[in-house]
Order: C-alpha cells, then sequence, then structure tokens
C-alpha cells in the first residue's frame, strides 16, 4: 500500500493530482461513442425522460462512489455499502411505520450510517486489522441484521409520507436523486483537489509513513474517511427505500461492486494516492448507460455483471498503462 519510507516526503504531498489526464480523456470518449452508438441502436434511449431515468437510478451509486473514490485513494476498500444500505432502507420504513416524523428519520439514519462508518474506520486505523476484513465482517453482520429485522419480507412506506420526495421528488424538473448526487460529488471532488485533508487522503494512499512523519495524525485521518463512507451509505439507503417506497433486507445486493466498478474504471488506482471523482461519476453513467441500454434492448441483465466486469478488467489495464503505472507500482 505504501512505497518505501526512504521517499521524500513530497511523494506524499505535493505531486497527486488524481488519475491521469490521458485515461480520463480516453474514458471520456469511449463513454461517448457508447452515448452515440446507444442513440442509434436504441429508438428510445435519447428521450429526455429516458435519460433522467437513468440519472436517477444511477444517482445511489454515485452518491456512494463519490465516497469510495476517497477510501480507495486512501488504500483502503469498503465492501460493506451494500448492507448498510439494506440496515439504513429497513430502518427507515420501520422508523416511519411506527409514526416518527420525517424530521426525525432522516438525521437519526444519517447518524447510524456514520456510527457504521466510525466502527469500520476504528477497527481499520486505531486496531490496525485490513480494511478487507473488517468491512467483510461488517457486511455479513448488517446484512444478517437487516434479515433479521424484516424476518425476509419487505416493509412498505406509505405512498403520503413526504419521505419518498427524496427518491420520487422534483428540484425545477430534475430528479431530487439527481440533485442529492451532484451535492454529494461536489462535496468529495471539494475534499479530495481542494483541501489539506484530500492532500492527506492522497499523500496515505501513496505513502502513509511519509505523512505521518510529517505530522499528520494518520489514524484520525482514515477513521474520518471511513464516517463520510457511512455518511453516503446512509443517504444512499434513505434515497433507495424512497424511490422503492420500502425497506428490504435484499435492498443494496451486490450493491458494493457497483461503488466499486465505477470507482475504478473512472481511473482511482486500487493500490491508492490516486483518484478522481470526476472519473467516478464518468464511470457510473458509463455502467448506468449499460445496463439501461440492456433493458431497452429486451437483453437478459445478467450481461450487465459480465460486460460490468470485463470493462473494470479493461479500465485496470488501461489505467496502468497510460499512467506507467506497469513496471512496479502494483508490487508496492
Amino acid at each position: 500500500m505504501n512505497s518505501g519510507p526512504g521517499k521524500q516526503d513530497t511523494t506524499a504531498v505535493g505531486t497527486l493530482k488524481g488519475g491521469p489526464l490521458a485515461y480520463q480523456t480516453t474514458l471520456f470518449l469511449v463513454f461517448l461513442a457508447v452515448f452515440i452508438l446507444a442513440a442509434f441502436l436504441v429508438p428510445n434511449f435519447i428521450t429526455p425522460e429516458n435519460l433522467l431515468n437513468v440519472l436517477r437510478q444511477a444517482a445511489p451509486t454515485m452518491i456512494v462512489a463519490a465516497a469510495m473514490t476517497l477510501v480507495i485513494t486512501l488504500a483502503g476498500i469498503d465492501l460493506s455499502v451494500g448492507s448498510g444500505i439494506a440496515v439504513v432502507a429497513v430502518l427507515s420504513a420501520m422508523a416511519l411505520a411506527a409514526g416518527w416524523p420525517v424530521w426525525l428519520v432522516l438525521p437519526a439514519m444519517a447518524i447510524l450510517g456514520v456510527l457504521i462508518g466510525a466502527i469500520n474506520g476504528y477497527f481499520i486505523s486505531y486496531q490496525g486489522i485490513p480494511a478487507f476484513i473488517v468491512t467483510l465482517a461488517a457486511l455479513s453482520i448488517l446484512r444478517g441484521l437487516a434479515l433479521l429485522l424484516t424476518q425476509g419480507y419487505s416493509i412498505p412506506i406509505d405512498p403520503e409520507s413526504p419521505f419518498l420526495a427524496l427518491g420520487r421528488g422534483w428540484v425545477l424538473g430534475i430528479p431530487v436523486p439527481v440533485v442529492i448526487a451532484a451535492i454529494a460529488v461536489l462535496a468529495a471532488h471539494g475534499i479530495l483537489e481542494w483541501t489539506r485533508f484530500g492532500v492527506y487522503i492522497k499523500g496515505i494512499g501513496s505513502n502513509m509513513e511519509a505523512v505521518r512523519r510529517s505530522g499528520v495524525n494518520v489514524r484520525q485521518v482514515i477513521l474520518l474517511v471511513y464516517v463520510l463512507s457511512g455518511l453516503a451509505v446512509a443517504v444512499s439507503g434513505m434515497v433507495t427505500a424512497a424511490r422503492l417506497a420500502s425497506g428490504s433486507s435484499y435492498t443494496g445486493v451486490g450493491f458494493e461492486l457497483q461503488a466499486i466498478a465505477a470507482v475504478i474504471i473512472g481511473g482511482t488506482s486500487l493500490f491508492g494516492g490516486k483518484g478522481s471523482v470526476v472519473g467516478t461519476i464518468l464511470g457510473a453513467l458509463f455502467l448506468a448507460t449499460i445496463g439501461n441500454v440492456l433493458i431497452l434492448k429486451g437483453i437478459s441483465p445478467f450481461y450487465e455483471q459480465i460486460i460490468g466486469g470485463t470493462v473494470i478488467l479493461l479500465a485496470i489495464w488501461l489505467n496502468r498503462r497510460l499512467s506507467g503505472a506497469g513496471s512496479g507500482r502494483g508490487r508496492d
């Protein structure tokens, strides 16, 4: 995850600007080509209604993927996001069914997400347990909790509840989930590119020891990044529950793969140190476009997983080729 301690501190704090421009440009051109091809092959694809539907469906992924970009840039991983979304969706539906007002449900679920992220971050940063192990365990625990709470059944949300505006409302002709996703993306991009905290995130992913020796509280930075991931999960879980008008223990199954795929396709290095929220959004839209085209063409959605896996592999290969990382970075 980290380079040798003998390297200069400038590696950690001065030279990291996100994914290579060549890769970002290539990704955009590929996305544009797919978009144009879809417009010709699928008659209903280019309609305003369908394009807004693509954005609405991609919004929960974009919210989580924006935070996941910070996590992976840190050289971490969060496999618990899908299960976390399920727990938040289920508890949101249960709280509303119990008569909780919406103004209380929203902050309560946000606090729950922060708590989940803080627990993950604590064991990773302060106890030194690998992020893969911690978040894999959290994945199992949270999914089991969602199953326990629902006993396998969906919990409906009152169709008249104002909570549903999170997933079905509109603001100036734009779906509310898209507005929320845009806010999450801008916040993550601002953190990563315009703040000292973002420099620390990139530095830790590139050379943790150098950042520690420069006086940064590395453990605290790692903890806060996972807290942000948990908050994004809570927001995405509420948006998903509002869009489906129910809370189900099966919500978010495989969601972690979608979020991670969007991040990797977007050019963020799996080995840490380099990340791009803009690239992540292109990756999320790329996957959402492919999924939408398959649905409109009546092709089995199972092909989406095959295509997604192939795209991830090609994206990693292309990223490493264009960034010149193939000679040694992967062995750090």
